[in-house]
């Protein structure tokens, strides 16, 4: 398990979630919100610099996430307060691609279950499990 990843788990400790959460941002340039839900086996290839993640997601178990994946909200533009923010879902064995943008609309997403989400591609619905996903705007592609 890389730094990034540990610092993924730790940052939920006491006392040393603070300076995991310092580390993420300031040197990796990830944002990983403690109220993210993070599975078993949750894996950053390439450190994951740059990678940013919405308050509201659940990771599944055995995801991987390559470096600077965002996974937010596409309408930032209007304002929807803090406890009606809507559940991001990643389903286990997911892997999305370097750079992947995953954004979801007003009514939440779900990336099925081993799903993959091509290099460069803008996810703007939610997929079944064990697709692959690519382009721009991403379309099924397998």
């Amino acid at each position: 398990m890389d730094l990034t990843t540990r610092l993924v788990y730790w940052r939920e400790r006491p006392l040393l979630g603070r300076l995991a959460r310092l580390v993420l941002g300031l040197v990796f340039h990830i944002d990983f919100p403690l109220t993210v839900r993070v599975g078993a086996r949750f894996t950053f290839l390439h450190r994951g610099v740059g990678t940013i993640i919405h308050p509201a997601t659940e990771i599944g178990d055995d995801v991987t996430v390559l470096h600077q994946v965002t996974i937010g909200m596409s309408d930032v533009r209007t304002p929807v307060p803090v406890g009606d923010w809507p559940v991001i879902r990643v389903g286990d064995g997911v892997l999305i691609g370097a750079g992947a943008k995953v954004l979801a609309p007003h009514s939440g997403l779900v990336i099925g279950a081993g799903t993959t989400i091509g290099a460069n591609a803008v996810l703007l619905e939610s997929t079944g499990p064990g697709e692959v996903w690519a382009g721009v705007p991403a379309r099924r592609v397998g």
